[in-house]
């Protein structure tokens, strides 16, 4: 099967929840409107249909390998990779000053969601790329950006984040990788870093390295951790890549799924001079920089996400509408009929395709308040856009990646045995989505991010004021009189309802009973995330119902509205339990004892 963008889902979000016009009238951003995103996606879905996604079979099959401390990626990546950077998309949605193309994420988010879901293993090595284009934006010296931004920009060379080592997972408190200064200014760097994505390959002339290390004589603990620019080659003067840097690939990981993207184990300093690396910014303030990458990657993982779950659900159907099996239930055919025609069938593509939407919504929505955020010229509306989008990157990071495993594990389901046969394919949409949950921060990470930073901290305002918005949808579906509207509605104002119940107990409890609120946080980010999408969902059906009324495009706004009103009659519907779960289940978490495990 060929992976198929789903273009005019996304091109209904980006018009009518993103609202791009509005977008286009921010200085910068003239002439990106409709008719630009509509162009880039279908060139975007074009290449990425007729030469990405006929590598993801491949790369699953045949993946990276590695010896003598090179990486040789899936045959036909390298090439693809030099399509990708010829056609400028590495470059979408980074600024014209070097060289890119400076359009808005809200466009740059979809475009990304069609690459990876035409092949997620290729699409992590550009991901990690625009991770150190940022920190580098945001934090890097003038000759830091002169040196290595049109570089990366281009995709000429490739960008990593190497923050973790064999004794520090998440707790980045634990980083032993020391840095030493020399007398020129830069720096000595020794130690080991894991997981390293696109750490050594074979696709660009050079690998960028942004490390996490401690100054001789830095303070214990985060505060005394900095970043350094790490080249893999030093860059000579002309701007090619020169002698090779004390940093090299040991190993490779063996993984569960994206086999395609080479996990490096990387050692710096093993000959004992030392890779010369560059400060970014200041001394000890290297994990502040890091989170502008590591932001940046978790709101692109959240898109992955998505991505899998798109490539899963298009898989399911069309195996659905071919498979031959039992008669119908109620008796409309006497003869074998294909799966799709079982309610239940029927009822896991539904889910798998609500739950898609909903969290596609929920993402172009979260690129459209970064975009405000950073370049509306009134100050107050980009505040408001900050927290929104903020408040929603754990979101999206959390409930997406878990909706993928839901939605890619129901795609195997409705393979019935032939999922858990390799040959299928179904089964790596399901291995490839595990990761998600896991790197950039795990699902109880983002949700500790959620509950500490997104919501104790500010007693709920950032959340309620969420909630009041979605006040104003409920009001909108209240005057509407048609069935559709009038179950969204019931569902959307129950989950919503339970929302601010938790907040309320959230900012209550967190500094008297914290282990209470943390025993429900990954709940209480399911829920938000659940609300969110369930919301933008509704906001689709209320457009969707009035473009029906006046006949435009009238079979896909009739799906939009069916797929809104599962939405929340299937999924919204849990919220109360789950609000019930956090408020009240906190003591049968923590009450058993640690022995009796």
């Amino acid at each position: 099967m060929t992976y198929r963008a789903p273009i005019k889902d996304m091109l209904f979000d980006i018009r009518h929840l993103a609202r791009i016009d509005e977008i286009a009238k921010i200085p910068g951003f003239e002439e990106a409107g409709f008719d630009t995103a509509q162009a880039v996606l279908e060139e975007c879905a074009k290449f990425n249909q007729e030469v990405v996604a006929p590598l993801n079979v491949t790369g699953d099959r045949e993946p990276s390998s590695w010896k003598d401390g090179n990486v040789t990626t899936t045959k036909g990546f390298r090439d693809a990779y030099r399509q990708y950077i010829e056609g400028g998309w590495q470059g979408l949605q980074h600024p014209t000053d070097f060289g890119g193309q400076g359009l808005p994420k809200t466009i740059g988010a979809m475009c990304g969601e069609i690459l990876n879901a035409a092949n997620l293993s290729f699409a992590l090595c550009p991901l990690l790329t625009d991770g150190a284009i940022e920190a580098l934006l945001t934090a890097g010296s003038d000759d830091l950006k002169a040196r290595y931004l049109e570089k990366l920009v281009s995709g000429e060379w490739t960008g990593t984040m190497n923050l973790t080592e064999p004794q520090a997972g998440s707790d980045l408190a634990l980083v032993r990788t020391r840095a030493e200064p020399q007398p020129d200014g830069t720096y000595r760097i020794f130690g080991t870093k894991i997981f390293i994505t696109y750490g050594e390959h074979d696709m660009a002339d050079n690998i960028v390295h942004l490390v996490l290390a401690r100054v001789t004589g830095a303070p214990e603990g985060v505060k005394g951790i900095s970043l350094f620019v790490v080249p893999k080659f030093m860059p000579k003067d002309d701007g090619t890549p020169g002698e090779r840097n004390d940093v090299h690939c040991v190993s490779i990981e063996h993984k569960m799924g994206i086999k395609a993207s080479p996990t490096a184990v990387l050692q710096y300093g093993d000959s004992g001079k030392g890779a010369i690396g560059y400060l970014v910014g200041q001394e000890n303030r290297g994990l502040e920089y890091m989170f502008i990458m590591m932001n940046a990657a978790r709101y692109a993982v959240g898109v992955q996400g998505i991505a899998i779950a798109e490539r899963a659900y298009q898989k399911a159907v069309e195996y659905a509408k071919d498979r031959v099996q039992s008669r119908p239930v109620d008796g409309s055919m006497t003869t074998a009929a294909p799966i799709i025609h079982h309610p239940d069938v029927k009822r896991m593509l539904m889910t798998m395709r609500a739950s898609t939407e909903g969290c596609r919504a929920m993402a172009s929505v979260a690129a459209a308040a970064y975009d405000a955020s950073h370049h509306h010229p009134d100050a107050e509306v980009r505040k408001q856009n900050q927290a929104f989008y903020e408040f929603l990157v754990p979101l999206v990071k959390g409930y997406s990646t878990e909706m993928s495993l839901d939605v890619t594990s129901l795609g195997v389901q409705v393979h019935g045995g032939m999922g858990f046969i390799e040959e299928t394919g179904a089964a790596q949409y399901y291995r490839d989505a595990k990761i998600l949950t896991i790197y950039e921060g795990t699902t109880a990470i983002q949700a500790n991010d959620l509950v500490g930073r997104k919501t104790a901290r500010d007693g709920g305002q950032v959340a309620k004021a969420i909630a009041a918005q979605i006040e104003k949808t409920e009001a909108d579906l209240a005057k509407r009189d048609s069935v559709a509207a009038r179950a969204v509605l019931k569902r959307l104002t129950a989950a919503r309802q339970a929302f601010v119940d938790v907040v309320d107990y959230i900012a209550g409890q967190a500094k008297g009973s914290p282990n209470a609120v943390f025993a429900g946080s990954v709940p209480y980010l399911m829920l938000a995330g659940n609300l969110v999408a369930g919301w933008q969902l509704a906001r689709s059906l209320l457009v969707a119902e009035d473009l029906a009324a006046k006949g435009e495009d009238k079979a896909f706004m009739e799906a939009k509205i069916a797929t809104a009103r599962f939405y929340a009659e299937h999924l919204l519907a849990k919220a109360p339990g789950v609000r019930d779960a956090i408020v009240e289940g906190a003591e049968s978490v923590t009450s058993l004892p640690l022995e009796a495990f």
